[in-house]
């Protein structure tokens, strides 16, 4: 199989890194490498819940998550959502899909009447900035969550399963896993695939850029992403056995 732009086969992830404890303010926080894409993604808790679920007398707690490019993320300097006076229709879009696919795997009746705060902040883009960040989300949510257990601020752990999204796409006609910047431009066709760690989905966003796909092509790129998720779900794994079971400071 030919190799792409940066010596991978088709069906091969950029190299995954994790690094914990990024941000020490945050109650659990990773910076999460996909290649040359660089998240910061923290969780914090809030004891209180947003003045809807009080109203219409909603239990238990709720998560919710923020999305933001940094100006030095891309080659040109990205303007600060701040300095428009609203956020743009791709940051809201992001931010929504991140908070959905957390809640997906979050049992919010354990939260208590506390929110969970998820903020996902781009330091470096080079394609699938989105799939860094909930990938990376859910270890910094399980990080906060261990220490709210240790400190008995939550009861138990109110996660159900693990929860990872990667992209996949049609270049050139030929499938692709994991698309950096260059591929995802240039892609006929891209789809971002959130699933858990159980096999079972959350999200499928598809498109096709001026190009249709078959049934078949689909099926296809869907397998692809779920031998990618599978990867990255032994990564998740394997970090959180590393950082869960590594000695308290005295």
């Amino acid at each position: 199989m030919p190799s792409r732009s940066d010596g991978r086969q088709p069906t091969q992830l950029r190299r995954i890194t994790f690094e914990a404890g990024i941000a020490p303010h945050a109650t659990g926080s990773v910076l999460v490498s996909f290649g040359a894409t660089r998240v910061i993604c923290a969780a914090m808790i809030e004891p209180k819940v947003p003045a809807w679920m009080r109203q219409q007398g909603v239990k238990g707690g709720w998560l919710t998550a923020e999305y933001s490019m940094l100006p030095y993320s891309t080659l040109e300097r990205k303007p600060r959502d701040i300095s428009k006076g609203k956020l743009d229709g791709r940051t809201v879009e992001i931010q929504r899909l991140i908070g959905r696919s957390l809640r997906a795997v979050v049992d919010l009746q354990k939260l208590g009447d506390n929110t969970l705060w998820i903020d996902c902040d781009v330091l470096q883009a080079d394609g699938g900035t989105r799939t860094a960040a909930i990938t990376g989300a859910y270890l910094a949510t399980r990080l906060a969550v261990q220490k709210l257990v240790d400190a008995r601020m939550l009861a138990e752990n109110p996660l159900a399963d693990s929860v990872a999204a990667v992209s996949v796409g049609l270049c050139g006609g030929q499938e692709l896993l994991d698309l950096n910047y260059v591929e995802d431009k240039d892609a006929e066709v891209d789809a971002n695939v959130v699933m858990t760690g159980r096999g079972q989905f959350v999200e499928v966003q598809s498109s096709g850029e001026e190009s249709t796909f078959s049934p078949e092509q689909l099926q296809r790129l869907l397998a692809l992403a779920q031998q990618g998720l599978k990867e990255l779900s032994a990564l998740q794994a394997a970090f959180l056995t590393k950082q869960l079971l590594a000695p308290k400071p005295a």
